[in-house]
């Protein structure tokens, strides 16, 4: 007996994604003709054209969802409430004293977060705004595990990805040396994780060159390296920290055709300091100016 070919079994996982997504069967039934069609015309393997196919399901269902002006569910919504991603329960950071160390005698502590709550799902975007200093960035990353709290807990998925203000990218490496690295560490082939990023790359305006060095790339350009490796998984939760820094309005534009779309299978935490911002967003978190406590 022969073997089924990974075609074949390729598109069977696109279909079964499809609909676990919510994609109701006559528009699943289109998109896979379609992928096929565009498959053969390139006469392209379609696991090497389109990456995997559970990840490309879930950006066929994001893209959808992004089409429909009323923002509209793919299906009618389940009983249950989505899945909690993130969730902050009297979180507090405060510096002289950080993650629990002992206060200098005589030294003055800043309360950069104190008491902050949040319960976020799949599903949501919230945004973080707040005046310089109150510690969206530092809340950005205690949710990351980059920092321990004071005092409160954090309960957070698994899966997620995060884009910090300040990138922490090489400027020795290439871009495909990142996407392998990065992938790696989500246990992702070398050739899944380069077919992935170069496509979230082209969604976000730029035609990846793999073997260009971070460091001659502009900030902009440089950003959407550090978003495309953020998404490279297509986690549950993305934190994204002011993830605009260096866009042009088109590719601001862009960027939140993305975030919507993302939307579909994960919660997304974004920080901002643009009005225009949250009107684009299910609910805005205002952190307080910062406190100093003798």
């Amino acid at each position: 007996m022969s073997a089924t070919p990974p075609s074949t079994l390729w598109y069977a996982s696109l279909a079964a994604e499809l609909d676990a997504v919510g994609v109701a069967a006559a528009e699943a039934g289109r998109l896979l003709e379609a992928t096929r069609a565009e498959a053969e015309a390139a006469s392209a393997d379609p696991a090497a054209m389109f990456g995997p196919a559970t990840l490309y399901a879930r950006e066929l269902a994001g893209a959808l969802r992004a089409a429909e002006p009323a923002r509209r569910p793919l299906a009618p919504a389940p009983a249950p409430a989505p899945e909690v991603v993130l969730r902050l329960r009297g979180l507090t950071v405060t510096r002289g004293g950080l993650g629990g160390g002992p206060r200098l005698l005589g030294r003055r502590r800043r309360a950069v977060l104190r008491n902050v709550d949040l319960e976020l799902r799949r599903g949501e975007v919230v945004a973080v705004v707040g005046a310089n200093g109150a510690g969206k960035s530092t809340l950005m990353q205690v949710c990351a595990g980059m920092l321990a709290p004071t005092a409160g807990t954090v309960e957070r998925t698994g899966r997620f990805g995060y884009a910090p203000q300040r990138d922490c990218l090489s400027p020795l490496l290439t871009v495909d040396e990142h996407l392998a690295l990065f992938g790696a560490a989500r246990r992702q082939s070398r050739r899944r994780s380069t077919t992935t990023g170069h496509r979230l790359l082209s969604r976000l305006g730029w035609r990846a060159r793999g073997a260009q060095r971070l460091g001659t790339l502009s900030g902009g350009t440089q950003q959407k390296v550090n978003l495309a490796l953020a998404q490279l998984d297509a986690p549950d939760l993305l934190l994204l920290d002011e993830p605009y820094q260096g866009f042009d309005t088109s590719a601001y534009e862009e960027l939140w055709e993305l975030i919507d779309a993302w939307r579909a299978t994960s919660g997304i935490l974004l920080v901002t300091h643009l009005l225009r911002d949250v009107g684009l967003v299910d609910r805005v978190l205002e952190l307080p100016s910062p406190e100093v406590d003798r």
